[in-house]
């Protein structure tokens, strides 16, 4: 199982996950060149996509999806409520590639797939949880808060994309003005890096891999700052002695991440070596 981010951040968003030269995207929040110029670099060609799942209707999200699956003629999952919001925006498509999600569970690219509900000013938010065999990848970000759904299902992955959006202090002593301030530090708005350091106390098991801290403001955190803070949340936990190999990164902004593989290796290239990393520590 392999995954990176290709993107991460208000300026956009999308991410990798596959297997066994499968593999599809959650959200396309880039220009269609960009996404196909990100998966280019870290060794993913067009042609192993299967398809895109929207988390929710954000123009950081959505923006290269109609493009990129008019393109590519993938096929985009979203539910209803999703669809009905982006509509507009992603623009005219074949039926074949609309898929409505109307359960909590599908499959795509050969990986059984869950929603995880999350909790953001959109008309519907969800998260992922991606399952290949007795591997997982749990995708969160976007959320004001920790969900129910989330608690339960995002406890011991071998791997977790977390949001860590910004630093408490640098938020309200920044420049933005009150009302973003609240909408951000709101219940519909984005994780702090303390609220991911919270989250990954409970939800990291003894299989868990590799953590990597996404969707940072560019305004009101560093990724030195969600790095140390959430690092030394973990030092002196319990976790710590379950998982003494893990290692948790930052996903760049505006650059993909190198490609991450959980298991069996993908061809001849191991973590690490498709692109230069933004930074790994351990708790």
């Amino acid at each position: 199982m392999f995954f990176a981010t290709l993107a991460s951040g208000s300026s956009g968003n999308a991410i990798l996950v596959g297997a066994r030269g499968r593999g599809f995207l959650i959200d396309a929040g880039l220009p269609a060149a960009r996404v196909l110029e990100s998966l280019r670099r870290v060794g993913c060609g067009p042609e192993e996509l299967e398809g895109i799942f929207v988390t929710h209707e954000h123009v950081d999200h959505i923006r290269g999806v109609g493009v990129l699956a008019r393109a590519c003629g993938l096929p985009v999952y979203a539910t209803a409520g999703v669809w009905a919001a982006m509509a507009g925006a992603v623009g005219a498509l074949p039926a074949a590639c609309r898929m409505v999600l109307t359960d909590d569970t599908f499959a795509l690219a050969g990986m059984n797939l869950t929603l995880v509900r999350t909790s953001h000013d959109s008309v519907e938010s969800y998260g992922l949880l991606a399952r290949d065999g007795e591997l997982t990848l749990g995708v969160a970000t976007d959320t004001g808060v920790i969900t129910p759904d989330m608690r339960a299902k995002l406890r011991g992955c071998d791997a977790l994309i977390i949001e860590a959006n910004h630093d408490g202090d640098m938020l309200w002593r920044g420049r933005y003005p009150r009302f973003l301030k609240k909408r951000v530090a709101g219940e519909f708005g984005h994780l702090s890096n303390t609220q991911a350091g919270e989250a990954l106390r409970d939800w990291i098991g003894e299989n868990t891999q590799k953590v990597v801290l996404a969707h940072l403001s560019a305004e009101n955190n560093t990724p030195a700052l969600a790095l140390k803070t959430v690092v030394e949340m973990l030092r002196g936990h319990p976790v710590r002695q379950k998982c003494a190999q893990l290692k948790i990164r930052v996903a760049p902004r505006h650059e993909p991440h190198e490609l991450i593989v959980l298991g069996e290796e993908r061809g001849s290239n191991t973590d690490g070596q498709r692109v230069r990393a933004a930074g790994a520590a351990g708790p």
